[in-house]
């Protein structure tokens, strides 16, 4: 018989991994229907695994910026992920480069939920697998859904992304250490966007966390 607490992991994971697919099918169709190869968004999900990282690098080329430029954006969008390492390494064990992959926002989220050992070590790699197969499935459908309809924008496919990011942040906000932190953040987000090359006022909202 099932644990209580595998099937609520099973049912959030699946609940999230749905919401992403939806998001990765976005990636992929708006990758291809921009005019890039089906091997970019493919081969960029499968090194890379980071929605806002790829959505950006891939934004950054469809503007007419250079690889070495959507390449920076990626990694000071990724940046997060070095403090991420730090607060689930105990869950990694001899597996840390194939579990530093799988370091993303949803299962270091499912990770810190947890406060049992066992349970973490559960949540991290149940949710992180999880995640990456049903990603990479679903870019590379979105890609054969891009070449097909042609005009995303018709569709609202690049509200996808975002649309997810604020469901998965609403039920933290419910704290309010972390709801004064995540406003001051997005103060200093949207007041240094004007001045800030792309991807730069994410990281400076983080002083919203150091002042709260």
């Amino acid at each position: 018989m099932r644990s209580p607490f595998r099937t609520m992991l099973a049912r959030d994971v699946s609940l999230v991994c749905l919401a992403d697919g939806i998001v990765g099918l976005s990636f992929g169709a708006l990758t291809v229907a921009g005019g890039l190869p089906v091997w970019v968004p493919v081969l960029m999900s499968l090194l890379v695994f980071a929605g806002g990282a790829q959505f950006s690098a891939v934004g950054v080329l469809l503007g007419g910026g250079t690889p070495i430029a959507a390449a920076a954006t990626g990694l000071l969008l990724n940046a997060r992920h070095v403090p991420f390492g730090f607060a689930v390494a105990d869950v990694l064990g001899k597996l840390r480069f194939a579990g530093a992959h799988l370091i993303v926002d949803e299962s270091v989220a499912f990770t810190l939920a947890q406060s049992d050992p066992a349970r973490r070590r559960a949540a991290f790699w149940a949710s992180g697998l999880s995640l990456f197969v049903v990603w990479n499935l679903c870019v590379l459908a979105g890609t054969l859904v891009g070449r097909a309809i042609g005009n995303t924008d018709a569709l609202g496919l690049d509200a996808a992304y975002p649309a997810v990011l604020l469901a998965l942040v609403l039920p933290a906000l419910r704290d309010r250490g972390t709801r004064r932190a995540a406003l001051l953040g997005g103060a200093i987000a949207l007041a240094t966007t004007p001045f800030l090359p792309a991807g730069l006022p994410v990281l400076a909202a983080l002083v919203g966390l150091v002042i709260a």
